[in-house]
This record gives structure tokens, sequence and C-alpha cells, in this order.
């Protein structure tokens, strides 16, 4: 089969900023196995760098979109899916591949015809266990790959990977998720589910040419913004958690004789149902930021809260008589362990159920 025919009906897009001369190898090698589109995002480089970009002279196969300021990964992925949309309508799959030289072509290739073949979102993983990989990369991954198999319930082997070969039929439904910049990618994956996306995974040659040192990933800002989700939870969940905790304790201490045999139920209830109110109003408006009907929402937020509520209390009603403990604090101690367990699937369940803007599924 000719290469031509092989990449027919593929786009490219390469989202760069202030590159080095790598970008011009990684474009060669992509138009010699034969792919005769590629769109390239200059996402605001400096002059200095602007130089290392191809041109739309070098080759027919080359279109140049450009950023007058830097907007972030993100912001230019999305650039490119718009452009795609708007003026590829013959365009089948959609890969992205970073321009710093990570992604060898073949695997580029690989990763189109097993999304061509499956009709999944294909994503080329990388094998972090080897000795060259730099720590700080097998670090983050293997952290960002924990907290999505525990919080989310996904199974990535390579989280910060940006090859991505994407059926284009889903560009419309990536355009409307959340994120400019790195943590773009991560919110793709953390949405793929809700959006009828169906997942797979290619291995590729695990490529780090100077330790990676041309990245603009920054550490602690855009770590911050890929775990915001998670952590906006967290911060959600902890106020409320807070306020629970706290009139529990005060309605056992003050008013705990006057509900016996009902004493760790009835101010748990009362508790609950303030805590929860504020915890509803704060996941739906800033954490999962969903539009549904709020009485629709309500509904599903109180199917999940009531069972966990009693989950709960049967939980620490049994492990304080087991241990003999009456004091107030104490048990309020063994609520807090309890729930701490009960967090990440209540994350879970919000994310994927209450909250979710599910959308059918592309046939």
């Amino acid at each position: 089969m000719e290469k031509r025919s092989i990449t027919e009906n593929i786009t490219v897009i390469i989202p760069s900023l202030n590159p080095d001369e790598k970008l011009r190898g990684v474009v060669s090698s992509l138009l010699e196995l034969g792919f005769c589109d590629i769109v390239i995002v200059n996402d605001g480089s400096d002059e200095e760098h602007t130089k290392n970009f191809p041109t739309e002279n070098d080759s027919p196969c080359l279109t140049i979109l450009r950023h007058p300021v830097n907007r972030g990964k993100g912001a230019a992925l999305k650039t490119a899916f718009k452009y795609v949309i708007e003026n590829r309508p013959e365009t089948k799959t959609v890969v992205t591949v970073d321009g710093d030289g990570q992604h060898r072509a073949q695997d580029v290739l690989a990763c189109c015809e097993k999304s061509s073949q499956s009709g999944t979102l294909v994503l080329g993983v990388r094998d972090f266990s080897l000795s060259h990989v730099p720590a700080r990369s097998r670090f983050g991954n293997k952290t960002t790959s924990l907290v999505f198999r525990l919080a989310c319930g996904l199974k990535i082997s390579d989280t910060q990977t940006g090859l991505r070969a994407i059926p284009a039929i889903h560009l419309g439904d990536l355009l409307t998720i959340d994120g400019d910049r790195f943590e773009y990618e991560t919110n793709m994956l953390l949405n793929l589910k809700n959006l009828g996306i169906k997942m797979s995974e290619q291995t590729i040659e695990t490529v780090y040419i100077e330790e990676n040192k041309t990245s603009h990933f920054r550490p602690v800002r855009d770590s911050l913004k890929i775990y915001s989700l998670i952590l906006k939870f967290i911060a959600s969940s902890t106020v409320a958690a807070a306020l629970d905790h706290l009139l529990f304790f005060l309605i056992k201490l003050f008013f705990g004789k006057y509900f016996v045999p009902y004493s760790v139920l009835i101010p748990m209830v009362i508790a609950r149902v303030f805590s929860s109110a504020a915890n509803f109003a704060l996941n739906k408006k800033t954490v999962f930021k969903n539009n549904g009907s709020t009485v629709a929402t309500l509904i599903k937020y109180y199917v999940l809260a009531v069972p966990m509520l009693l989950i709960s209390c049967i939980g620490i009603d049994w492990a304080s008589s087991a241990l003999g403990i009456t004091n107030a604090a104490l048990v309020t101690l063994i609520k807090i362990v309890i729930e701490s367990i009960l967090f990440l699937l209540s994350f879970r369940l919000q994310r994927e159920w209450v909250f979710s803007s599910k959308r059918k599924e592309n046939k």
C-alpha cells in the first residue's frame, strides 16, 4: 500500500511555543512517511524562535496558524480543532503530535491506524520504567495515574502523552472541554466517558531528548491546573465536612442525651442536612459546573447522599459500640476516619452520575 493511501484523510496537529530546530525534523519525518495535511499552531512564539517554524512555502502539505500571544497548549489544540472542523470536512482522523522530537513518525502512524480500525481515541503511551526517563516525568505520570485510578476509575498508562489519534467526529465535543493550558489534555481524559468517547492505548517508543529540557511545563502552576477538578472537590468536601463535623459535635455535646437511643443518628441527620446543602451548591456551581436542572440534579445528589449517610452512620455506631467509646470528640474522630474512606467513592459517583452532562455515545 502506498504511503499516501495510508495517511489519506488524516490531519496532523502540532502545537508549538518557542521551538528549537527539532520542530523542522519532526515535520520532515512526517512528510517523508506520507502525511500530507499538517497543521502547526504557533502559540505566540517570540521572534527569535519563529525562525524555527517551517513555512507554508516549504510544502503544500503545511498550514501555519498563529496566536499573537501565548495562550497555552490547550488553546492551541482548540484553535486547530476548530480549523479542521471548518476547513477539513474530508478528515477522518486527527492526530496531535508534540514538536520536540519525542514522537516518532512511525508511532504517529500506528496510533492513526489503530484509531481508524477501532473507532477509538488512541493514546500513544510510553514505558516510564525505563532508566532514561527523567525522574520528574516518571514521578508525575505515576502520581497522576494513581489519582486517575483511585478518584476517577480510569486506568491510563501515560496520562501526560501528547500523541493522541482522535476520530474527527469527536472534535466538536472536545471543544467544549475547559482548559487552555496543559490541564486541557488532562480534562480531555476526564471527560471522555461523559462524552461517550471510547479510548484505547498504543505502545510507542519512549523518547526523552536532553531530559525534556525544552518542555514548557511549569511544575507547580500547571500541576495545580491539572488537578484543579480534584482539588476543588477536595476543597468543597472539606468545607462541607468541617461544617458537618462541627454541627455533629455541638449537637451531640449539648443535646445528645435527649436523642437516646438515636444519639448518633439524629445529630448526624441534622448536621448532614445543612452541610449537604452547602456541598451541593458548591459542587454544582464551582466544582463540576453543571448547568442541568437543579431539581433533577438535587434528587440524584440525595439519592447518593442518603445511602452514604446510612453507611457512615452504621459504621460509626458499630465502631463506637465495638470500642466502647461514648466521648463526643472520639466519636467525631471515628466519623472522620470512616467518611474519609467514602470520599473517593463519592467523588467518582458525583462526577460520573450526579453532576455529569453525559451524552449519547456516537454510533
